[in-house]
């Protein structure tokens, strides 16, 4: 092969630099307007961006910024809640449905599938994204504090519970955190302009109020970050902190708060008691457990840590848990009151509650008097059984 002269080579040089040119010059820009959208269509109910720096001034453990240095914005995506998976626990007879095709369906499920669909529009464009769902198994939570982080703490690798030592996970180099690091997703909420915290930690939006969950997306595409939420939904004066009365652990303080700074804003919830409100979650409340039948399955619904109690009776569904308790406080509380105050964008016909809510009420028995007690009603049933038949050859006679 000859060489190529200077001339040549002055001439494929700037062959090639125009071609790149071109190329940068037609690349697709990757438009908020269009992420948003196809957001939407893969299955999102709300979508909102912020950009990293929003995250200045959060813990290294707590800052998603350590996950991807490089990023520019972060997509944050609102799973709603369906309204209906909150009836069967009003009425007592159908909790299934507030854990399949809720806060566990929509974790281990729903939230991936779409997740997987959507970040390939953002791949394709040529920018890096990293899909997160509300879910964080591998997360060190030895120096975190879960009374402090609050609900969005449960089934945050639920195997270190109560093992805290130290030992999980050690840093790559000095300045970075211990992986995993944990993602506060109501945080990120807040700096992606959806809504507001409330007292009790719990996030709510002008859409559906406490009803929805939360993933999110971390890019280097530069997006367009929507403004910071300006309204005002939670009303613990006005509502007499719903939320508090009705916990029915008392997990959330009435005085006692955590205070953070993100986004150049103050955030302030309730101070939560995390043991109380985890065990209550998955049935240790005897009042509002139907299940609880008996001083044996009291002793299982309310063992410490709550991922011992979360075993007992009844497994978890899709690896998560099982919500019994149905969140009355910081969720069902607080949607009612939303709702009566007409603050909340999707509008029911009918109002949720509809009558007083049910307790149950009575001591437990053992099992063994619960068994003394069953085998007597057989025998009543037997013996009313054989008369039945007597009688019916008796006629025939």
């Amino acid at each position: 092969m000859s060489r190529l002269s200077r001339r040549e080579f002055l001439a494929s040089s700037m062959l090639t630099a125009t071609a790149l040119s071109s190329c940068q010059a037609n690349r697709k820009v990757l438009s908020t307007k269009k992420v948003k959208e196809y957001a939407i269509k893969c299955g999102a109910d709300i979508v909102g961006i912020t950009s990293m720096d929003r995250f200045e001034g959060l813990p290294r453990q707590l800052d998603p910024r350590q996950i991807f240095p490089e990023a520019k914005s972060m997509i944050v995506l609102g799973f709603r809640l369906f309204r209906g998976n909150f009836r069967g626990i009003e009425e007592g007879t159908f909790f299934t449905a507030y854990n399949i095709m809720g806060h566990e369906g929509l974790r281990w499920v729903f939230q991936p599938v779409m997740l997987w669909n959507f970040t390939k529009l953002i791949e394709d464009e040529g920018y890096e994204a990293i899909p997160i769902p509300d879910n964080f198994p591998w997360s060190n939570i030895d120096k975190l504090n879960p009374d402090e982080i609050g609900t969005d703490f449960i089934n945050v690798n639920p195997a270190r519970i109560g093992k805290i030592d130290g030992n999980f996970s050690r840093t790559v180099s000095p300045e970075k955190p211990y992986p995993d690091i944990f993602i506060q997703l109501k945080v990120a909420a807040f700096c992606a302009g959806l809504g507001e915290i409330g007292y009790s930690g719990t996030f709510l939006t002008p859409e559906y109020g406490p009803r929805q969950m939360f993933a999110a997306v971390i890019t280097d595409a530069v997006l367009e970050p929507d403004p910071l939420f300006t309204g005002k939904l939670c009303e613990k004066d006005k509502c007499k902190m719903a939320c508090v009365k009705d916990c029915p652990s008392h997990a959330i303080s009435e005085n006692e708060t955590v205070k953070i700074k993100v986004a150049g804003k103050e955030l302030e919830w309730a101070k939560l008691d995390f043991n109380k409100c985890s065990v209550s979650f998955h049935g240790g409340d005897k009042e509002y457990n139907p299940f609880m039948v008996t001083t044996e399955d009291e002793k299982g619904f309310t063992a410490q840590p709550y991922t011992t109690s979360r075993k007992y009776k009844m497994a978890p569904l899709y690896w998560y848990g099982r919500a019994i308790e149905g969140m009355r406080g910081c969720q069902i509380a607080c949607m009612i009151h939303l709702e009566q105050e007409k603050k909340l964008k999707n509008v029911f016909k009918n109002p949720f509650r509809r009558k007083a809510p049910w307790k149950m009420k009575g001591e437990l028995i053992s099992k063994a008097e619960l068994d003394s007690k069953i085998k007597q009603q057989e025998e009543k049933e037997k013996q009313q059984e054989e008369k039945k038949t007597k009688k019916v050859k008796v006629d025939e006679q």
